[in-house]
This record gives structure tokens, C-alpha cells and sequence, in this order.
């Protein structure tokens, strides 16, 4: 739109020399007379810049409505028309890349702790948490029917796991990072029993009471059947694809296994996540970030361009300049395909525009009368009509667009 303004300008100067000259060089050759006004009133005519002032608005309204359409708002019109221009793409995986639907497919406990009663403490420790995780864990004990013991005094502990106290004593539950912040080793069994699931790329999280790893859980998210599409045709784009997520190396490499994805980040603390982002930067790389979380707001905001999931958080979606209304990751192509659709045809209108004037400005201005062709002002106007209707006709030619098969 900047550079459309700019050539607008350009030609209103432009117009105005070439009737001048048009004035002074007819008026030399045939004397000031009728013929002179009506040269320079074609001049004045023909150059009128409705091509090229509508040249970009006019494609720019029709994106509009077509992202609407697909699932797509547009908050930043600069962050689609950056769009184009990206190399990588980073996607969150929980929520993103996978439903972050988890379930409990495997459970491990010594000292004498039963499944049922390791579920149900779990399940109540979690009761305030909003994580993924958590929600699996939750639903474990309702499928169960299991009565939950009490807590008190809960915390989550910010990328590690939550705390809380039951019947007097401190309770905690979380991932290997937990581990790490309280210097554990969980047991022999809880520990085979978490390599097995780790090779299975199912995510891990540990009971503590007293000090003590009593339980462990395998939960599996399931991959969403679109990712693997989605994937695959940003590769067809020539886009790299990397993938962003706080869990373990084996949980992650299995998905990127799966999915052909290109770089990944795992074990990424949530205040670390847009320095990934800063990294890829830093190798001159243009890097979009797809996420959904409070956590992801920092990456989407470093990111050159910021995708959010409509489902996502209020802070994530005000933090990225294009929102995607629906959780698909092919929603995702179709902002790649709309942003370089929409960028050829601007460029395509403005070429035309351009054009015209370069063409039909000389003749307005009588260069080929040696030639006895000459265009009246009334001509003229039907020429500067035509290139208006023909830019207007083209950009309607982007509706036919296929964002993504």
C-alpha cells in the first residue's frame, strides 16, 4: 500500500510535467489553439490514478474476506504481507501439532501404593491446574470413579509441576524438571517403567510425597491426523518446519519422527521459548511462531510473524498478528498460500498500472500524430476507465486461489 501511495504521488508529478511539456511543445509547433487544450486535457485525463491508487486496496479487501472465510483473521495486514517472506515455521506442539488431549496409558508405583490410590492423590494435587496434562490425569480419575483426598496450599511451580499439601503432608507432581528442582532419583522400577514409555514418546510425570517418587504416569497425546499434511506441504512451500515444547528429548523426537520435522526444541522452560525464536533470527532465518499459551506470548510477539490458535489463550491471540480460528495446522499453509497469492496480484496490478501510464501517457501526449493517430479526450477517459475495470477484474481472479490441498 506504502509503495502503491508512493507511485500515485510519483504520477500526479509525472502527469503534470508531461502536460506542461505537452502545452509548451504543441503550442511551439502549431500555435496556442483548441487543439493544444485538448491535448493537455488528454494527458490530464489518461493519467488519472484510479489503477493505481486501487490497485492494492482492492486486493487487499479481497484477502480480507478470503481469510475470513477460511478461518483466518488478520489483526496486522503487515504480518500477512510478511507472511510471504517466512522461512521457518515453529510450531508449539501440545495444542498445536497434537490434540492435548492426554490420557493415562500406563501407571508405575512402589512402597505399597496402589494405582487407584496414586490416581485419585494425583488427580487432586492437580485440581486447579489448567495444563493439558493435568486435565488427562483428572479424567483418569473420573473414569475410575475414584473419591479424591483433600489438598491444600496449592502452587504450581512454573515450567516443573504443581505442589500442594495432603493430610499435612508435601505433595508434588511434575515432569523430569521436578525432578531435577528437588535433586530425586525416582526407584528402579518408576525408573525402567519411564525409559520404556520415553522410547514410546508418551510424556512422563512423577507422585512425590515426603521426599519420596511413589507413582508414575505415561500419558499419550494424540497427533493431530492434519499435522503430517500440514507438514508436508510447508516443505512443498520450501519452508522449513521446527518444533517448540517443554517436553523430553524422546516425547519430542517421536513426534518429529512421525511428522518429518525439521529442527526441534525440547525440554524448553516456558521463559526460554522466544529465545528460541532469537536463535533462529540470529541465522538470519524470517520465523513465524504457532502457539496457543500464555507462555507462547513472548515467542509470538519476537517472532517476525505471530500465529495464534483462536482456542488459545486471550494473551497469545493479542500477542499475534494473525489469529486461526479453527486448531488445523493446515490453516497454517493456508496463511502462507493466501500472503503470497495476495502478493502476486498486487504486484500484477501494479505492473498493469504502470504500464498503462508508461503506454498511454506519450500518446495522450501526441507523439505519434506524425502518424495522424491522436486520442481525444473522451478516448482518453475510456482508456483510463478500461485499466481501472481491468485491475479491478484481476484482483476478483484471487478468489479463484487454492490456499491449500
Amino acid at each position: 500500500q506504502i509503495l502503491a501511495d508512493k507511485a500515485a504521488g510519483w504520477l500526479f508529478y509525472i502527469a503534470i510535467g508531461v502536460a506542461v511539456i505537452t502545452a509548451v511543445a504543441w503550442s511551439i509547433a502549431v500555435g496556442f489553439d483548441v487543439e493544444v487544450v485538448a491535448r493537455v486535457a488528454t494527458v490530464l485525463v489518461i493519467a488519472c490514478p484510479h489503477a493505481l491508487g486501487l490497485a492494492v486496496p482492492l486486493v487487499v479487501a479481497i484477502t480480507t474476506a478470503m481469510g475470513a472465510r477460511n478461518g483466518i483473521l488478520v489483526r496486522d495486514r503487515l504480518a500477512l504481507e510478511m507472511a510471504r517472506e517466512i522461512d521457518t515455521v515453529i510450531f508449539d506442539k501440545t495444542g498445536t501439532l497434537t490434540k492435548g488431549e492426554f490420557g493415562v496409558v500406563g501407571t508405575s508405583s512402589t512402597g505399597g501404593w496402589a494405582e487407584d490410590r496414586a490416581i485419585a492423590l494425583a488427580a487432586a494435587i492437580e485440581g486447579d491446574s489448567e495444563h493439558t496434562i493435568a486435565r488427562g490425569i483428572r479424567r483418569a480419575a473420573e473414569e475410575r470413579n475414584l473419591a479424591l483426598p483433600k489438598v491444600t496450599d496449592f502452587e504450581a511451580i512454573k515450567g516443573r509441576g504443581v505442589r500442594a499439601h495432603v493430610d499435612g503432608r508435601t505433595a508434588y507432581i511434575g515432569g523430569p524438571r521436578l525432578l531435577e528442582m528437588l535433586d530425586l532419583e525416582p526407584p528402579e522400577p518408576i525408573r525402567t517403567f519411564a525409559d520404556l514409555a520415553d522410547s514410546k514418546g508418551q510424556s512422563v510425570v512423577y507422585l512425590i510425597q515426603e521426599d519420596q517418587v511413589v507413582a508414575a504416569f505415561a500419558l499419550a497425546d494424540v497427533i493431530r491426523p492434519e499435522s503430517k499434511q500440514a507438514v508436508d506441504r510447508l516443505h512443498e512451500l520450501g519452508i522449513e518446519v521446527a518444533m517448540l515444547t517443554g517436553d523430553s528429548w524422546a516425547v519430542a523426537r517421536s513426534v518429529a519422527e512421525e511428522l518429518r520435522i525439521d529442527v526441534v526444541f525440547a525440554e524448553v522452560l516456558p521463559e526460554d521459548k522466544d529465545q528460541k525464536v532469537a536463535e533462529l533470527q540470529h541465522q538470519g532465518r524470517k520465523v513465524a511462531m504457532v502457539g496457543d499459551g500464555v507462555n507462547d506470548a513472548p515467542a509470538l510477539t519476537r517472532a517476525d510473524v505471530g500465529i495464534a490458535i483462536g482456542s488459545g489463550t486471550d494473551v497469545a491471540i493479542e500477542s499475534a498478528g494473525i489469529i486461526l480460528m479453527k486448531s488445523n495446522p493446515m490453516d497454517v499453509v493456508k496463511v502462507f498460500s493466501l500472503s503470497r497469492a495476495s502478493y502476486r496480484k498486487m504486484i500484477q496490478n501494479l505492473i498493469w498500472a504502470t504500464g498503462y501510464n508508461v503506454v498511454a501517457l506519450p500518446l495522450a501526449a501526441g507523439v505519434l500524430a506524425p502518424l495522424g493517430i491522436l486520442l481525444s479526450p473522451a478516448l482518453g477517459a475510456l482508456f483510463m476507465s478500461l485499466s481501472t475495470v481491468i485491475v479491478a477484474i484481476n484482483a476478483q481472479l484471487l478468489r479463484g486461489a487454492k490456499l491449500a490441498v
